[in-house]
């Protein structure tokens, strides 16, 4: 199917690995411009290279920022051009008890996972609404929903991140601008594979053994084994194209049937 992306212009938050770069190669795969983006650009410099090596032919560039870092996060608005399709994706993940996490902890939290959205999506809104048409998306979670217990503070900012997306929609009321949510089940991205590789080599397991215990404790997944970062990157895509055109403020699952309610 031809999304009709070819020339569009797309950047996409913390995309040197997992979600991130999958959703840019299959941007890139469909004919969009896309920009990666990283903390380090040795590490964004490697991504770019390695898109261009998968995808010969493919306009593909890279902008290094941190988003923890507002002064750095101007410096990557003002080095952007034209942008048609945002993906916002960067975010921090991990376990933590509740009481154990601090104030600087929760505002580093919305910074990162909140306030990136905020920031670029405020640097591209007025011109994709001068223009009429232009793409915003971002990349949210099952627990924005369905907050776990045991990363409070990442649940809460995946919230923050829905009713933002859905906040800004209204913005677009008729334009051919969208803003959209997807909602990412357990994905097994580069970060959580080391990580499962960790705990496997701690218990002397082999790491296969390990994946499918840790997605055997998810008594509501449908889809029974880890999300491959391809498959969030399919409906980001299409969520991205024109063919998507009906579909504004939505918060859409691709979360393996992890959670239960109908809507």
């Amino acid at each position: 199917m031809d999304l009709r992306l070819s020339g569009q212009k797309a950047f996409i938050s913390g995309s040197t690995q997992g979600i991130g770069y999958a959703v840019a190669a299959a941007l890139a795969a469909e004919g969009a411009e896309v920009t990666l983006n990283g903390r380090r650009p040795d590490r964004v410099d490697a991504a770019v290279s390695r898109l261009r090596g998968e995808q010969p032919g493919s306009r593909v560039a890279g902008i290094a920022a941190d988003f923890s870092d507002a002064g750095d996060v101007a410096r990557l608005v003002d080095a952007l051009d034209e942008v048609d399709i945002l993906v916002n994706n960067v975010g921090l993940f991990g376990l933590a008890e509740f009481a154990s996490i601090d104030d600087d902890d929760w505002a580093r939290y919305f910074e990162v996972n909140v306030m990136s959205g905020v920031r670029l999506s405020r640097a591209v809104l007025a011109g994709m609404l001068a223009r009429g048409a232009g793409r915003i998306i971002f990349i949210s979670s099952e627990s924005g929903v369905n907050v776990p217990a045991d990363m409070v503070h990442y649940g809460v900012t995946k919230a923050a991140v829905i009713a933002l997306a859905n906040g800004l929609a209204k913005l677009s009321r008729g334009t051919a601008v969208t803003v959209n949510t997807v909602l990412g089940g357990p994905t097994f991205s580069e970060g959580v594979a080391a990580s499962v590789a960790a705990v496997a080599d701690a218990q002397s397991l082999p790491a296969e053994v390990m994946k499918q215990a840790i997605i055997g404790r998810n008594s509501t997944t449908l889809l029974e084994r880890f999300i491959d970062p391809s498959e969030i990157a399919s409906l980001v895509a299409y969520l991205a194209s024109p063919l998507s055109s009906a579909t504004n403020g939505a918060a859409l699952r691709a979360d393996g049937g992890v959670l239960t309610a109908m809507l």
